[in-house]
């Protein structure tokens, strides 16, 4: 299984950058596609998630209204569009897969059990 983050860069604040992450390996139907980040000296937060579907997302009160998820099940790729981007997210983006469970929040990096290697966003003031 492997999950394939790209779409990282360096871009001015108030910018937008999208972001994609491939898997392949094994089918995906099911499961849940999480984005998270880790800024340098910080631990790995939560950034949003999307269900097998798209009918259900969720996301970090800090990305809320800025940030959308959306999947193309086809192509077994998640998105994550990242608009009026600010210096504090600057970070490693990755993107995880898990599938889906009754009572898991899909918040904490704990409840995923695939994750890509990362893409680097770089936002400049």
């Amino acid at each position: 299984v492997q999950l394939q983050a790209s779409g990282g860069g360096l871009v001015q604040a108030g910018g937008s950058l999208r972001l994609s992450c491939e898997a392949s390996g094994r089918t995906f139907a099911g499961y849940v596609m999480g984005w998270f980040r880790q800024a340098p000296g910080k631990e790995r937060e939560f950034v949003g998630a999307i269900t097998w579907s798209g009918g259900s997302t969720y996301y970090a009160d800090s990305v809320k209204g800025r940030f959308t998820i959306s999947r193309d099940n086809a192509k077994n790729t998640v998105y994550l569009q990242m608009n009026s981007l600010r210096r504090e997210d600057t970070a490693v983006y990755f993107c995880a897969a898990t599938p889906y469970r009754r009572g898991y929040y899909f918040k904490f990096d704990y409840e995923f059990n695939y994750w890509g290697q990362g893409t680097l966003v770089t936002v400049s003031s």
